[in-house]
């Protein structure tokens, strides 16, 4: 039975069934990405964004408005990823600051949630773009001050159902805002995961059976960082620290982690095994690394891979033991003595996204001090970003996102950070992140730099090689499924049956009597002869343009090509 005031125990209930919601739908909702790629990614980014306040709102021992608001905004924020992620987050961000001094929510106070919800994520967007999960948000915020206007007694249960039919109205009018979604035959991606969650949150308020259950770790974060106790070497039964995330590409049950961590136990010890939204995070000491890598290969692809040696660790703890020792100097800390200062404090450093260990291998050598892996194929979160600031010890610090879908992330951890300057250079691409960096200049200001850096990316274009996942009309080409596509910085700029063949048609739409250098990444599933056979090529079409040919080692994308 519905009620006409929302306490905060209904209001967690509602919260948790909307992400559920939205959750069990996240692949339909991928699949309404404009560009048929095989990394689209609304539906996960937001999923993974709410899911990060749900657990917190899970973890709850004491439930009050106050603290229900707490645990929706800061969990949302440090776990947005993505451009639908990051406004998802504000979206609840603004909505909260309206009920956490409330006791109870009425219909005017839901209103003025959704007032206040709108207008903090609108003012999070640089240039709000209409016919998209904005523009949905506002529909139905601006129908719940019409309700109240138009009958101030209307009941919680009829305001929310008009509101929900606004917003589906609205999302079902977003391809006559955005002509690309027309073309495609969508409606916004991002408008129908805010709608899923409207109506999950919704059927909790009707008292339907819902499944609220949220995995959490008690006592202890996902994404805490390992604390491992020095070892013993005679101690050392396994002699390998190994870390991995497995991002899941087959279906991952409570059956198969037991399986799995059955299998761990039989070559190793120390395991940990946390699963999150469709990635599992894994840690184990074993004498094979190996065989733990090949059983986590069943379940999907890895990254964050690590390895450490202890034993090779302990060796040289125990030879700077003996060198401190033979020159006199104690081991022993005096009790009184203040902790070890960390790495000396650098005027500068930078923070990259990169994918792929070869471009990862680029980003070392030009001086970046913090990878973070992520790109197309996972949107690393805010919380990500604000965890690569804490470790780079320098007073202003550039961060280069690589992808016009982390950028937003990427202010986002800018603006939680106050003890170190951020600068967020909006790189959409890889290349452009190179030339970034290459442009750098230490005699200069953090100002100064940004400026040149951001007028050298403009001077990049991108075309970047993958294939379709599904058939689909865009950009005045037909695409079927499996055909190759080059994707330039705004459309797709070819499409054909064969990769070098498109790789040439994408490079000829982005050469200009301007460019002087064209840059070929090749990715993981290219071979390196076939690349040599491509530079080649370009190299014979385009005689006045250097071109260079680099090993990128990146998923999905046979190429990554820039002209500049």
């Amino acid at each position: 039975m519905s009620t006409n005031k929302i306490d905060a125990s209904l209001c967690a209930r509602m919260f948790l069934a909307g992400a559920k919601n939205l959750e069990a739908k996240k692949e339909w909702i991928n699949e309404l990405n404009v560009f048929p790629v095989p990394d689209g990614d609304t539906g996960t980014n937001m999923t993974l964004t709410i899911m990060s306040a749900a657990r917190e709102v899970a973890a709850l021992e004491d439930l009050t408005m106050g603290s229900f608001a707490k645990a929706v905004s800061s969990g949302s924020l440090r776990g947005a990823r993505g451009n639908s992620g990051v406004i998802l987050s504000q979206l609840l961000r603004g909505f909260t600051k309206v009920i956490r001094s409330e006791q109870e929510i009425t219909t005017t106070v839901l209103a003025a949630s959704f007032q206040k919800a709108v207008e903090t994520a609108y003012k999070a967007v640089m240039k709000p773009k209409e016919g998209t999960i904005l523009t949905v948000a506002r529909g139905a915020a601006d129908r719940a001050v019409e309700l109240l206007e138009e009958n101030p007694d209307i009941e919680l249960e009829a305001l929310i159902t008009d509101v929900i039919a606004r917003a589906e109205e609205v999302l079902n009018r977003t391809p006559e805002m955005l002509p690309v979604l027309k073309e495609a035959g969508v409606v916004d991606s991002g408008g129908q995961g805010l709608l899923q969650v409207l109506k999950g949150a919704f059927d909790a308020f009707l008292g339907k059976e819902t499944d609220y259950g949220v995995e959490i770790q008690p006592g202890k974060s996902a994404s805490a960082p390992h604390v491992q106790a020095e070892p013993v070497e005679a101690d050392i039964k396994f002699g390998y620290c190994t870390e991995f995330i497995i991002m899941l590409e087959k279906e991952y049950t409570s059956e198969t982690e037991l399986d799995f961590k059955a299998f761990l136990e039989s070559i190793g010890d120390s395991i940990v095994v946390v699963s999150d939204d469709g990635i599992v995070k894994v840690h184990v000491h074993t004498n094979d690394p190996g065989l733990a890598i090949q059983r986590a290969l069943t379940y999907g692809s890895l990254t964050s891979m690590k390895i450490d040696n202890m034993r090779e660790e302990h060796h040289e703890k125990v030879i700077r033991e003996a060198e401190r020792q033979a020159a006199g100097v104690s081991s022993e800390k005096p009790k009184d003595e203040t902790p070890a200062a960390p790495a000396e404090l650098k005027e500068t450093g930078f923070i990259s996204v990169s994918i792929g260990d070869g471009i990862a291998d680029i980003f070392k050598d030009l001086g970046v001090d913090y990878l973070i892996e992520g790109g197309q194929t996972m949107n690393p979160s805010t919380e990500d970003m604000l965890n690569a600031i804490e470790k780079v010890n320098a007073k202003n610090i550039f961060i280069l996102p690589n992808n016009k879908n982390i950028i937003l992330a990427a202010n986002q951890a800018r603006d939680l950070t106050e003890d170190k300057n951020i600068i967020v250079v909006p790189t959409k691409t890889v290349p452009q992140g190179i030339t970034a960096v290459i442009n750098y200049v230490p005699e200069k200001s953090p100002e100064e730099n940004a400026a040149v850096m951001e007028e050298e990316i403009a001077r990049v274009k991108t075309g970047q090689l993958t294939y379709a996942v599904r058939d689909t009309h865009i950009d005045d080409k037909t695409i079927q499924a499996g055909d190759i596509m080059g994707v330039g910085d705004h459309s797709i700029l070819a499409v054909g049956k064969d990769i070098q063949p498109v790789a040439e048609e994408t490079v000829s739409l982005m050469v200009d009597e301007e460019t002087e250098l064209i840059s070929i990444y090749y990715g993981e599933d290219m071979k390196e002869e076939e690349a040599s056979q491509l530079r080649d090529r370009i190299e014979e079409l385009y005689p006045e343009c250097d071109v260079e040919l680099n090993y990128g080692g990146q998923p999905i994308y046979y190429y990554i090509i820039s002209a500049e």
